[in-house]
């Protein structure tokens, strides 16, 4: 074979090995399952002693997964709520759609906490326990706003709203 001959041989065997490196998954060990994120977590100061709600958003870089409970030392009850035309409806589970989000905002889905342990105040920081089908158990620790706070209006300022841990 000629040295040109080589070369092409060679050259066509690196593209097919390119090519086929190029089937494999997104990342380095991926293994196909949810890859979650948690934040922008806020609970608003309740008005009252007895019920208070919690947002988040949940972004999935990998595949689908449920949120299926949750729970915390604020409430004796954690529940899950979706709002359809203007109505809670509270559900067994939360998706969290393959390479999407999972919102939890006023309007929208929501967790309520049900008879409170405690009265939270604006400073507090409430924890969650939040289980997901196959991601497992994240905690959540969650900042308690003023009872008016809306992360669509423009904040002058604004820290870090909240810190997770997988476990």
């Amino acid at each position: 074979m000629t040295r040109t001959g080589r070369a092409a041989v060679l050259a066509g065997a690196l593209a097919a090995g390119l090519v086929l490196t190029g089937c494999g998954g997104d990342t380095a060990g991926d293994d196909g399952g949810p890859k979650l994120t948690l934040g922008g977590a806020y609970l608003p100061a309740p008005p009252t002693a007895d019920l208070a709600a919690g947002y988040f958003v949940v972004t999935n870089e990998g595949a689908a997964d449920e949120l299926t409970s949750v729970t915390s030392d604020l409430a004796k009850t954690v529940t899950l709520h979706r709002t359809v035309d203007g109505r809670m409806q509270e559900q067994e589970s939360l998706a969290v759609p393959a390479r999407g989000r999972l919102e939890l905002a006023r309007g929208g889905n929501h967790l309520m906490f049900e008879e409170l342990t405690r009265k939270p105040v604006q400073g507090d920081t409430v924890t969650l326990e939040l289980r997901f089908a196959k991601a497992g158990t994240m905690t959540l620790r969650v900042p308690v706003r003023e009872a008016t706070y809306n992360p669509a209006a423009p904040a002058p300022s604004s820290p870090p709203s909240a810190a997770a841990d997988h476990h």
